[in-house]
């Protein structure tokens, strides 16, 4: 079935050369001022709007849809680039890029046909499916059938980037204890979401809680799930590789703070060697410590990226997508460490002045310690250890 173009997607193709022009334009304009919000904690709803609208979102989207079909590694590098001047707006992203790898990977033609004119439109996509209060994963809201529709109820945390969305995608049980997925337009009757995401670091992803107050859904509203028991699906390590981007892009924004700090405000202690800061030993040594691991987090990530682009090359068997789950484990270990050690060393190139609040230097490290939070690293490493050691497959859950 060909896609019948939306007036949007009509106004011209974009291919990947444009979409990289358009990002280097954006990007500038949202690093202006990103430490200053983070600070304030004012939420970035136009710079969010405006990647949207240029539609930075939809790289992957194929061309016989309408996008530019981008590989894994293009959009990847995107997304490094993003946090590499705001963290929080890429993080608030990953819902909208993980819709579109869903679609890819066991959409229908009829849900890529409803949905991608939407991305090319330019409207955000946010998510509300974890809870808290129970295991991880542990799903307690509830959806009911009423006649030719359903009923919502629950309440969610953790709804990365939904106050900014225009569609946010929820999953329930059902009166047989089976998970619904379904997806809502942001003002439906009922459904609720607050602003009191209160983690130290990524402040602005707008990750707090959604409530669903006996919220109507529509038949068509509903998603489909994948039927995969005992399947690896290659949408869960191009999320995961999505967190180490971010990590990769915090480590270098914290190699960018330092050098502009070293240049334009540090001075050298008194017993230097040097007059300038920038001619300390030891600020060298250290800005040379940020860039190695800033450099090193980067080419991780875009090498785990190139993996899961030959996964899909492969036809998505599973044993590539095995290997593609391993080399992002292995990215998210020493990208999480990378970027966490850059946001300390950070420190070393000034004194006492580091730490003022005016600079805001404290949030690349908090930033980066949230995002590593996301999963427990060890588990990943172990896991990787066993895969070389035994053969053991990596757990087919979240994490991998």
């Amino acid at each position: 079935m060909s896609l019948q173009l939306s007036s949007t997607t009509s106004k011209g193709f974009l291919g990947v050369a444009e979409l990289r022009r358009r990002a280097v334009t954006r990007l500038a304009r949202i690093g202006e001022g990103a430490a200053e919000r983070e600070r304030q904690r004012e939420l970035p709803h136009r710079q969010i709007r405006e990647l949207a609208e240029d539609r930075l979102l939809t790289w992957r989207i194929p061309q016989a849809y309408g996008g530019s079909g981008a590989s894994v590694r293009e959009v990847v590098q995107f997304v490094v680039d993003l946090a590499a001047v705001d963290s929080n707006v890429a993080q608030a992203l990953r819902p909208s890029f993980s819709f579109i790898e869903g679609l890819l990977v066991r959409g229908s033609e009829e849900e890529r046909e409803r949905w991608f004119p939407r991305y090319l439109a330019g409207e955000v996509f946010g998510n509300a499916g974890w809870e808290i209060g129970g295991a991880n994963g542990a799903i307690s809201a509830r959806i009911v059938r009423e006649g030719d529709h359903y009923r919502a109820s629950g309440s969610k945390f953790y709804s990365t980037g939904s106050l900014y969305a225009d569609w946010v995608s929820a999953v329930a049980l059902d009166e047989n204890e089976q998970p619904v997925s379904f997806i809502l337009p942001r003002d439906r009757e009922g459904l609720v979401l607050l602003d009191d995401f209160d983690a130290m670091g990524q402040r602005l992803t707008a990750s707090g809680t959604t409530e669903l107050n006996d919220v109507l859904v529509h038949a068509h509203e509903l998603r489909t799930r994948p039927n995969e028991e005992g399947q690896r699906s290659i949408v869960t390590p191009f999320l995961q590789l999505f967190l180490a981007a971010v990590e990769a892009g915090i480590a270098r924004n914290a190699l960018n703070d330092a050098v502009s700090f070293a240049r334009d405000h540090a001075r050298p202690i008194k017993h230097s060697s040097a007059s300038r800061s920038v001619d300390d030993p030891y600020v060298e040594l250290a800005v040379g410590e940020i860039s190695a691991r800033a450099f090193a987090a980067e080419a991780l990530v875009l090498r785990a990226a190139d993996s899961i682009d030959a996964a899909w090359a492969e036809g998505l068997s599973q044993e590539a997508v095995t290997r593609a789950s391993v080399d992002v484990a292995q990215t998210q270990y020493l990208a999480v460490e990378s970027a966490l050690k850059a946001s300390e060393l950070l420190f070393d190139v000034g004194g006492a002045s580091t730490t003022g609040r005016g600079h805001n230097l404290d949030r690349h490290w908090r930033n980066a310690r949230t995002v590593a939070n996301h999963n427990p690293r060890h588990w990943k490493a172990a896991a990787v250890g066993a895969w070389r050691l035994k053969g053991t497959e990596p757990p087919n859950s979240g994490l991998f």
